[in-house]
């Protein structure tokens, strides 16, 4: 009977196990982006999924490979993602919201009404982009003859 633990095994197993588990959490990223119901929650959904996904991948890849230099640009890489992905998220969502990209209808709202009103940000915020915004009333003639 053998009593040497055979390393290189383990090792891909691990890695395996890594690497397919952030397979699968793309993998629900990309079936979110299919399935939520608007912009802004498919954006979270996929920003989400994939740097947790590439994360897992990359730390398969580390262990897989076991070298200082691939380790080292794995982590760079993982850091890199990490920062970068919720900045873009974020400037995007931003972006969404001042080009008046609707929100779900059942979205809770509160809050974000509140910080709007707040910054005097109100006119950016759009709930159906079917409905039409309502004309302007122009004064009658003999109320703007009366003002001068």
């Amino acid at each position: 009977m053998e009593t040497g633990i055979n390393w290189q095994l383990v090792r891909e197993i691990i890695s395996c196990v890594f690497i397919l588990a952030g397979v699968c959490f793309m993998l629900i990223a990309s079936i979110g982006l299919l399935r939520f119901p608007d912009f802004y929650i498919r954006m979270s959904a996929i920003t989400k999924g994939a740097t947790l996904g590439l994360g897992l991948i990359l730390l398969g890849m580390g262990i897989y490979f076991n070298q200082p230099g691939i380790l080292l640009k794995v982590v760079a890489i993982g850091v890199f993602t990490s920062i970068t992905a919720p900045v873009a998220a974020h400037v995007i969502g931003r972006t969404a919201v001042q080009n008046k990209i609707p929100f779900w209808e059942k979205t809770d709202l509160s809050e974000f009404e509140e910080y709007l009103a707040k910054e005097h940000l109100e006119q950016l915020v759009s709930h159906d982009k079917y409905k039409e915004e309502a004309p302007k009333r122009e004064k009658p003639a003999d109320e703007a003859a009366g003002n001068e």
